[in-house]
């Protein structure tokens, strides 16, 4: 089983995309952008951008129940590492222990220049 997760509270895909796939017992939630989905501006600088693309994340686990406790895996994607020490700060508020894993790279470019992206994989 495989079905799609839309929220109005977190930004509409800008691409041919979801933003979440849900399966039995677990939830791909596609990478979010810093982007206020009420306004559809972008939160400027890492430690705003970390926090939007957090509570969107939030907004489409809650679209079925779930909370950012139930995040067992995340990407970190930013536009230079030099900003990873603000980013795990707020990242760090966000999450308890147990943290969930975690990737974080540094890629060329991000989508309409944005300095963070954040995907994740929930549970049940």
């Amino acid at each position: 089983m495989k079905e799609p997760i839309s929220t109005g509270a977190a930004p509409a895909a800008i691409g041919p995309y979801s933003q979440a796939i849900k399966t039995d017992s677990l939830i791909f939630c596609s990478g979010q952008l810093p982007i206020d989905p009420a306004t559809g501006e972008m939160a400027e600088g890492i430690k705003a951008q970390t926090a939007r693309s957090l509570a969107n994340v939030k907004a489409i686990l809650a679209e079925e129940g779930l909370g950012i406790d139930n995040v067992v895996k995340t990407t970190v994607l930013l536009a230079d590492m030099s900003l990873f020490t603000e980013m795990n700060e707020v990242y760090g508020e966000t999450f308890a222990q147990p943290y969930p894993a975690r990737s974080a790279f540094a890629v060329k470019s991000l989508p309409m220049g944005a300095l963070v992206e954040i995907e994740v994989i929930a549970t049940r």
